[in-house]
């Protein structure tokens, strides 16, 4: 499959302003996300930002940047534009979304989310991993994946919940957000209007669900960090200087 990486990058965020462009070890912490990309090794990587100084910055770490419209809602809607003007001949047939606040994320795993779409009947393809501290299983900001297990590394998803979910004996899984879309998913998916579902649990993945779409979940070993708040981005600082 053809493939294009699109790294959404924005400096509206509300917590931590301008992140894209904080210096981790003397590099915009974009260019950091951008590298792991291309160590990923599956084909070209794009930064889509609404901000001339973030593609600045991008490309003079030699990578490629896009300018998108500002008043995107969702980091989904950004890499759609970003796809369009991109390749216009419609030659892309996979699509990953990499957060743009991942800068230590394991070029490992961002391959691993293809996995799933070597099933035809998957729309998207994400990846989980296994909870092992007590505390972030009862917090709402660990968004959990609730799935049918179809091998020991892979579920198919059938929701999204920042609840302790499911209950019982067993494993409980951090949904990581990357993913990996066909291009007819995609395209579907920023078509949606928001769903119920969505709006309730502040979850963008559930639209996808409610829609009827296939989403699967790669179980990988790595739990990249999210650079939300300053002390993400000093324990973000202090992993690449070592």
């Amino acid at each position: 499959m053809s493939t294009l990486i699109l790294i959404p990058a924005r400096m509206a965020s509300t917590r931590l302003p301008g992140k894209p462009l904080a210096d981790i070890s003397g590099v915009p912490m974009i260019v950091h996300v951008a590298r792991r990309a291309a160590d990923a090794g599956l084909g070209r990587v794009v930064v889509a930002t609404d901000t001339q100084s973030v593609a600045e910055a991008v490309h003079g770490h030699g990578f490629e940047a896009v300018m998108t419209r500002i008043d995107h809602e969702s980091g989904s809607d950004r890499i759609h534009e970003a796809l369009v003007a991109l390749d216009p001949q419609r030659k892309v047939e996979t699509i990953v979304n990499v957060q743009g606040d991942l800068p230590t994320i394991d070029p490992g795993i961002i391959a691993a989310s293809l996995r799933p779409l070597e099933d035809r009947a998957v729309d998207i393809a994400t990846l989980g991993v296994e909870i092992v501290r007590e505390e972030e299983k009862t917090n709402s900001n660990v968004v959990k994946i609730i799935g049918s297990p179809l091998s020991a590394t892979r579920l198919r998803a059938l929701y999204f919940t920042r609840a302790t979910a499911p209950w019982g004996e067993g494993p409980l899984y951090h949904h990581v957000g990357l993913y990996a879309y066909r291009r007819a998913a995609l395209e579907r998916f920023v078509a949606l209007k928001p769903s119920p579902l969505e709006r309730r649990e502040r979850l963008e993945q559930l639209r996808a669900l409610e829609a009827g779409m296939r989403i699967d979940a790669e179980i990988v070993q790595s739990l990249p960090l999210g650079v939300d708040t300053p002390e993400d981005l000093e324990r973000a600082r202090t992993i690449l200087s070592n």
